[in-house]
C-alpha cells in the first residue's frame, strides 16, 4: 500500500496557553466528468482529523487517526468512497486538531517538549478508478486550502473552546465559494513508520441525561448524570449572540462543593491552573448545538457557568459516553448486590479507560500506563475481546524500547519515563499482555510480533541484576493502602525480583510455543536464576517469612513460585496471620491486590477473600460503594483522606476472581487448548445464585448456580466445540458421589458430603 506522505499545514504557528491559534479548515476541491467504479481514501491527521466528503462527516469516529508518538508511527485510515463521488464537482473536506502532535497540556510528562511537536498537518490521496479503465489519484498539495475554523482552542488534555461566531456554513461543500481561503504550506513528513490503523476506532457507548439539575451560585449550576464516565458533552442552547458557556467537568462533590483539585494541573506561572473545561461561544442563531471535536473528559459532574435559570433545563447538556469500540464478550452478576456493584463498576472502569488502549484515567493523564494494562489484562479480556486494539497498542510498545533494551512506564511517550516509572513491574506488560490474549484467543501471531523486542528487554533485565542476582530499578507496590501513592511497604527488591522471574517465566512459555529453543533456555535461565536469588537473599526459611512482611511480599512470593510446593502451605499460614492481624482486611498496594484473593482461593479459604472484597468498612472495595463510587478508585483511603483518581482500572482483577472462583470459569487452564474449560465454581455461603458466561473463540459457555434446601443446581450451556471437566469445590458431591464430571450442557445437583 502506498502512502501518501505530501504533508500540508495551514502555517507554521502552534497553539500554546498564551497564544491560541484556531484549527485549520482544509479543502480540495477537484471534478469528476466520468462513472466511477472504485475510490480509496487514504488519510491521516496529526494530531487528529476529520475527514469530510460533499458535506458528509466521513470519519471513523473521535480522536481519528490515533495516538501514537509519530516518531515511531505514523497512522492512516481508509475510507471506501465508490459510491460518493458525483459527476462535476467534488470536495474533500479536513478539520486538524492539536492531539499528540502538540499537547501542552502533557507537560507533566514532558509532551509540551516532544521533539515531534509542531503545527498540526495531514496527508491524503484519493485514488480513483474509472469506469473506462482510467485512474486518477488526487492528493494533498498546495492547491488544497485553507482557513481557520471556530474551534479556537483545543487540548486532549485539558478541552475545546468554541466560537460558534467564527463559524462558516456549508465550508465543506462542492459549491462554497472559497476564494478567500489560502492555499496550504507543504509540510515536512513525520519520522515514524507509516501504517493503517487496525484498532478498533473511539465509539459512543452510550447517552446520559442528568439525573439532577442544581443551582450552585448565582449563573452557574451543577449537572449530576448519576455515573463517573469518560466521554463529552452535547450542549443545545438558545443563547445571545457572544454569551460565553462555560463547562468544568469533575468526579465527585466535596461539602456540596466541586472537587476540581484531582483533575487539575498547576503551571506555577501566568499560565496559572487548569482544569477540564470546554468554552463555547453562542452565535445568538436560534437554537445551537455543539459537542467537542477533538478531546475527551472524565466526569460525573459538570459545573455550567454563564447561563440564565431559564437555559438550566434537563436538555441542556447530554452526556455522550465514548472509548474504544471493543466488544463484549462476558457477564457476571449474583445474587449480591455489592458484589454487582463492583462489577458494573470494573466494566465501566474498564470501557471508559479504553481510548485505543487502556489508559491511566481519563480526568487528568489519559496516559498509556503499562503496569495498569498489565494488572488488568485477563480480567479485560474475560468482559472485553480487546485483542486488536491491544495488538495495535504492543507494536507501540516494541517501537518504545530504547537502545538500551529500556521500556517507558508510559506508551505513547515523547521521551519521558526511562528514567523514572517504568521497572519489572511495569515493563512486564511486554510479556503479560501477549500471554493472555493468547491464553484467552490462540492467536499465535501476538507472540510472533513480540519474539525480537522480548529478547532485546530480557538482556537488559539481566544486565540490572546486581551481585546477588537481584533487582530493584523501578516503581513498586503502589498506591499501598492507606499511604501515598509512591509509598511501599512493601521492599522494592522483593516486588522486582518476584515480576522479573514471572517475566522470565512467561517469556519461556512464549518462546517454546513459538518452537524458539535458545531464546526460550535463555528465559528460563533468568528466572531460575532471579528466583535462586530471592529464595537465598530474601525468605528467612526459618518460619518461611518473607523479607518486609508485609501481604504483597507474603503472596507474591506464593503466587510466584518462590516457594516449594511443600514450603508453600506454611508460608500461607503467615500470610494468614498477616491478615487476621489486620482483622481480616487486605493491606497491599495493585501488585499485591492482584493475587492475594486468587491465592486466598487456591488454598480454599474463598470466604475469608470474599468478606475482604466486599465489607462496607474501610479497607474494602465494599466501603469504596458504601461511600457512593461508581467506577474503581485509584486508591484505598479513610473518608476525609486524600482523593486521587476516581476512575482507574488497575484494581480491577476482582472482576476475574469473580468469573473463575465464583462462576468457575477456568477458560484454557493448562494454555495448551482454547477450546479446553473447565468449571470450578465456589459456593460462597453469601451468595445464593451466580450467573456468568464467556465467549471463547469455540462458542459461549455459561454458568448458573443457584441453591435449593439441600443441594446447589449447577445449570451449564457450552458450545459443542468446547470440552473440560465440571469441578466440584471441596466438601460437595454430585448425586452419583463423584465430584468431577466432563463438561456437558445440562443441570448438575451439588450436595454436601
Amino acid at each position: 500500500m502506498e502512502f501518501p506522505i505530501s504533508f500540508i499545514k495551514a502555517g507554521d504557528e502552534y497553539s500554546t496557553y498564551i497564544k491560541h491559534i484556531p484549527a485549520p479548515y482544509f479543502r480540495r476541491n477537484f471534478s469528476t466528468d466520468k462513472p466511477v467504479v472504485f475510490a480509496e481514501l487514504l488519510i491521516t491527521g496529526l494530531g487528529f482529523y476529520e475527514a469530510y466528503f460533499n458535506g458528509e462527516n466521513i470519519t471513523k469516529g473521535k480522536l481519528a487517526p490515533y495516538r501514537s508518538n509519530i516518531d515511531d508511527y505514523i497512522y492512516y485510515d481508509r475510507y471506501d468512497l465508490s459510491d460518493k463521488i458525483t459527476i462535476g464537482k467534488n470536495v474533500i473536506g479536513v478539520l486538524l486538531g492539536n492531539g499528540m502532535r502538540n499537547a501542552p497540556g502533557g507537560y507533566v510528562w514532558d509532551f509540551d517538549k516532544a521533539r515531534f511537536r509542531g503545527a498540526p498537518i495531514t496527508a491524503f490521496s484519493l485514488k480513483i478508478e474509472y469506469e473506462d479503465g482510467t485512474e486518477e489519484t488526487v492528493f494533498s498539495d498546495t492547491e488544497t486550502l485553507t482557513a481557520r475554523s471556530p474551534i479556537i482552542f483545543d487540548d486532549l488534555h485539558y478541552g475545546e473552546y468554541y466560537d460558534a461566531r467564527l463559524e462558516i456554513p456549508d465550508w465543506n461543500m462542492p459549491d462554497f465559494d472559497d476564494s478567500g481561503w489560502s492555499r496550504a504550506i507543504t509540510a515536512e513528513a513525520p519520522r515514524g513508520e507509516t501504517k493503517l490503523c487496525e484498532a478498533e476506532p473511539i465509539a459512543v457507548r452510550n447517552i446520559l441525561s442528568p439525573v439532577s439539575v442544581t443551582k450552585y451560585e448565582e449563573g452557574s449550576y451543577i449537572y449530576d448524570f448519576g455515573v463517573n464516565s469518560a466521554g463529552l458533552c452535547r450542549l443545545k442552547i438558545r443563547g445571545f449572540r457572544g454569551q460565553k458557556v462555560l463547562l468544568r467537568f469533575f468526579e465527585v462533590l466535596v461539602n456540596s462543593e466541586p472537587y476540581f483539585k484531582n483533575n487539575r494541573f498547576d503551571f506555577g506561572d501566568d499560565r496559572g491552573k487548569r482544569y477540564q473545561e470546554d468554552e463555547y461561544y453562542c452565535s445568538g442563531n436560534g437554537t445551537e448545538e455543539y459537542t467537542p471535536h477533538f478531546t475527551y473528559h472524565g466526569f460525573r459532574y459538570v459545573l455550567v457557568s454563564g447561563i440564565t435559570e431559564e437555559q438550566a433545563t434537563d436538555d441542556l447538556l447530554t452526556y455522550i459516553e465514548m472509548g474504544s469500540d471493543i466488544k463484549k464478550r462476558g457477564s457476571f452478576t449474583c445474587s449480591d448486590d455489592m458484589v454487582n456493584k463492583i462489577q458494573e463498576a470494573t466494566v465501566r472502569s474498564d470501557a471508559s479507560n479504553f481510548f485505543y488502549f487502556p489508559t491511566d484515567c481519563p480526568q487528568r493523564e489519559k496516559n498509556g500506563w503499562t503496569a495498569d494494562a498489565a494488572l488488568s489484562a485477563e480480567q479485560m479480556l474475560l468482559n472485553f475481546s480487546p485483542e486488536k486494539s491491544y495488538m495495535e497498542w504492543l507494536r507501540n510498545i516494541y517501537k518504545a524500547i530504547n537502545d538500551k533494551g529500556q521500556l517507558p512506564g508510559i506508551v505513547p511517550t515523547g521521551g519521558w519515563g526511562y528514567e523514572w516509572g517504568n521497572g519489572p513491574a511495569w515493563d512486564g506488560v511486554i510479556v503479560t499482555i501477549p500471554y493472555y490474549t493468547y491464553k484467552y484467543t490462540g492467536d499465535i501471531s501476538v507472540l510472533q510480533e513480540l519474539s525480537a523486542p522480548l529478547m532485546r528487554y530480557l538482556n537488559y533485565l539481566y544486565s540490572r541484576l546486581d551481585e546477588n542476582g537481584l533487582i530493584a530499578i523501578g516503581l513498586g507496590d503502589w498506591c499501598q493502602v492507606g499511604l501515598d501513592c509512591n509509598k511501599y511497604k512493601t521492599p522494592l527488591v522483593v516486588t522486582d525480583t518476584v515480576l522479573t522471574c514471572d517475566i522470565a517465566e512467561k517469556a519461556a512459555f512464549i518462546y517454546g510455543e513459538l518452537g524458539q529453543e535458545e531464546q526460550r533456555e535463555f528465559a528460563a535461565c533468568l528466572a531460575e536464576k532471579t528466583r535462586s536469588a530471592f529464595r537465598k537473599n530474601l525468605i528467612d526459611m526459618n518460619n518461611f517469612t518473607v523479607e518486609g512482611a508485609t501481604q504483597t511480599a507474603q503472596a507474591m512470593a506464593i503466587y510466584y513460585g518462590m516457594f516449594t510446593s511443600e514450603e508453600a502451605p506454611r508460608a500461607f499460614e503467615v500470610l494468614l496471620g498477616y491478615i487476621h492481624a489486620a482483622d481480616d482486611h487486605f493491606d497491599t498496594g495493585v501488585l499485591g491486590g492482584r493475587v492475594i484473593f486468587r491465592l486466598l482461593s487456591e488454598y480454599g479459604y474463598t470466604e475469608l477473600a470474599y468478606k475482604m472484597i466486599t465489607r462496607p468498612d474501610y479497607p474494602s472495595y465494599g466501603n469504596w460503594f458504601v461511600r457512593g463510587a461508581t467506577t474503581l478508585w485509584e486508591v484505598f483511603s479513610p473518608e476525609g483522606g486524600s482523593i486521587n483518581s476516581l476512575n482507574h482500572h488497575f484494581w480491577g482483577d476482582v472482576s476475574a476472581w469473580f468469573y473463575i472462583y465464583l462462576a468457575g470459569i477456568r477458560v484454557n487452564p493448562t494454555c495448551k487448548d482454547t477450546a479446553e474449560v473447565n468449571i470450578k465454581p465456589y459456593f460462597v455461603n453469601e451468595l445464593y445464585k451466580v450467573s456468568a458466561f464467556h465467549d471463547t473463540p469455540h462458542g459461549r459457555v455459561s454458568v448458573e448456580w443457584s441453591r435449593e434446601e439441600k443441594s446447589v443446581i449447577i445449570s451449564i450451556e457450552a458450545a459443542d466445540a468446547l470440552h473440560g471437566k465440571i469441578i466440584l469445590p471441596e466438601g460437595y458431591v454430585f448425586e452419583d458421589f463423584e465430584t468431577e464430571k466432563p463438561l456437558i450442557s445440562g443441570k448438575y445437583y451439588a450436595v454436601k458430603k
